[in-house]
């Protein structure tokens, strides 16, 4: 029998097994600008191969601050999005509000990955995307399965997932799990903490080769790989719980199981980040 999730946002973040990743992101919109949002446009087009998303849908699961469904819109492309957590559909309905209001081509709602008959619901689409989102349901598998619920007969699958790094990643998952069950007035100082060692390398890193420009950059100029920041981006990192991990191999096989193709992947040098995928649906 399938197992249905019964817990609810709230009570997940009460009791310390769950970040709010709503709340940070809704930080993000104060420093989010028109380049950020570009650079996000530029970051699916080089993943979809696209010059454009006109005439196509586009499901954003698990919207998070909104900056992609934004991106897609813009693009050109029919929006649906949704996020377990309210915050996040705040964020996104926000920015909905800020540049397309009353647009009846862009749906924000809350909703589960986790929901097998919800995603059913929805209806197909064109280009389902997921960036770094189901391994912070708790069932990343049975996310990613439903995931592939909503995906149309050639359409594609854009997913990000946490690489698997072995002691590494369990060791993360350590520090998540303190880092949530903390008082809220030292999480801040604790995401430092356990920051401060990579950081510090970087720095020095910088230093040793006689270029400190290049550490400065790392935070100034941050925004250019996905329109994101970076301090929101550690807050995340560091906080995201449910956190789970999966191999390429892992992903690979997984999805081609279910009749999709993999066309455009990411995964070398990703270290504890994401490893990018870009599937499409090839059988039925």
């Amino acid at each position: 029998m399938e197992t249905v999730r019964v817990s609810t946002h709230g009570a997940e973040v009460t009791s310390g097994e769950r970040f709010e990743f709503g709340k940070n992101w809704s930080r993000f919109l104060s420093v989010l600008n028109d380049e950020r949002i570009v650079q996000a446009e530029t970051s699916l087009k080089n993943f979809l191969e696209v010059e454009n998303l006109q005439g196509r849908s586009f499901l954003d699961i698990g919207s998070g601050s909104g900056l992609f469904s934004l991106a897609a819109r813009r693009l050109g492309a029919r929006v649906h999005s949704f996020d377990f957590d309210p915050n996040s559909v705040a964020c996104t309905a926000e920015l909905r509000r800020r540049y397309f209001p009353n647009d009846d081509k862009w749906v924000v709602e809350e909703g589960s990955a986790l929901d097998a008959d919800y995603v059913r619901s929805l209806g197909l689409f064109d280009v389902v995307y997921s960036w770094g989102v189901l391994h912070h349901t708790g069932q990343m598998w049975k996310g990613l399965d439903n995931a592939q619920l909503a995906v149309a007969p050639g359409g594609k699958l854009f997913i990000a997932i946490y690489n698997d790094t072995g002691t590494q990643a369990a060791r993360w998952l350590k520090i998540k799990k303190m880092y949530n069950r903390l008082p809220r007035v030292l999480r801040t100082p604790f995401a430092l903490l356990v920051r401060a060692p990579d950081e510090g390398k970087d720095l020095l890193r910088a230093l040793v080769k006689g270029r400190p420009g290049e550490y400065i950059r790392a935070w100034t100029q941050y925004s250019y790989g996905r329109g994101m920041s970076r301090w929101y981006d550690i807050i995340d990192w560091v906080g995201g719980y449910p956190y789970e991990v999966a191999t390429p191999e892992q992903i690979f096989d997984f999805y081609r199981a279910r009749g999709f193709t993999l066309t455009k992947m990411k995964c070398g040098g990703v270290g504890l980040g994401c490893n990018q995928f870009v599937f499409i649906r090839t059988a039925p």
